[in-house]
């Protein structure tokens, strides 16, 4: 049996007992430390993580960048590798993950981005710009995310970042109103963070950047291929972008 590396699974959680165990093994099966930050799920969340190897630590909620600030803090390893709870490894991640390890690869930069694909009710996204998105998941344990109310970024500022061919595959939604409902939870915090930021936008902003989205989306990128539960992926996130401007434009 192969040793693990040097590296902290990290993830944070909140009722996602229906989805942590999954996340969470596909992280044990090369991580040396696995650590879900539980900010008081009334489900069995803690049960399920903790009997697939995590070890689960309290945190009530903070924001979503100060949150995962605070599970990296609690990191045992020199390396992090950071998933959503909605999220997962798939089987040929593991390979390439110990290859950029033993190799000594893994030293050339500071920050690895994962790809990642999303699936939508079940249906893979391979196509739309959803099949092969580049996120910054593999750092040191020092890195932090930068203030934010949404859409957190890790602060790569003076930091080295390369491309590992390593892929997490995301389950983003349970059902389709609880998918909508969240993106309209996002567009509001999106709105209120730009807002802070002196951000406006005007009468037109709105349409102009959902129209834009569905063009290079759907059409452009090739959304339309991955079948009608797509394009319902497709149409829900021109919303949400219509939405977050329409905010943004009226203050509210």
């Amino acid at each position: 049996m192969q040793s693990a590396l040097p590296l902290s699974g990290v993830v944070i959680a909140k009722n996602e007992g229906d989805r942590i165990g999954r996340c969470v093994a596909s992280l044990t099966a090369t991580c040396s430390d696995v650590l879900v930050l539980d900010s008081g799920s009334s489900d069995d969340t803690v049960a399920v993580a903790t009997t697939a190897g995590a070890r689960v630590e309290q945190q009530p909620w903070l924001g979503f960048a100060e949150q995962k600030n605070a599970a990296i803090a609690r990191a045992r390893q020199p390396w992090v590798l950071l998933l959503d709870a909605d999220e997962r490894l798939d089987a040929e991640a593991l390979p390439a993950l110990r290859a950029l390890f033993d190799s000594g690869r893994v030293e050339e930069a500071d920050v690895w981005r994962l790809l990642r694909r999303t699936h939508f009710l079940g249906v893979p996204l391979n196509h739309g710009g959803w099949g092969r998105e580049t996120v910054e998941r593999l750092f040191r344990n020092d890195l932090r995310y930068q203030p934010a109310d949404v859409h957190e970024r890790l602060d790569t500022t003076g930091r080295r970042v390369a491309t590992v061919a390593a892929r997490i595959e995301h389950d983003t939604a349970r059902s389709d109103a609880e998918y909508a409902g969240k993106l309209q939870r996002y567009a509001g915090l999106w709105a209120q963070q730009k807002r802070a930021e002196g951000r406006r936008a005007g009468a037109m902003a709105a349409p102009l950047h959902a129209v834009a989205y569905w063009l290079k989306a759907v059409v452009l990128r090739g959304g339309f291929l991955d079948g009608p539960v797509a394009m319902r992926y497709h149409a829900l996130h021109a919303r949400y972008v219509r939405d977050k401007y329409r905010l943004l434009r009226d203050g509210s």
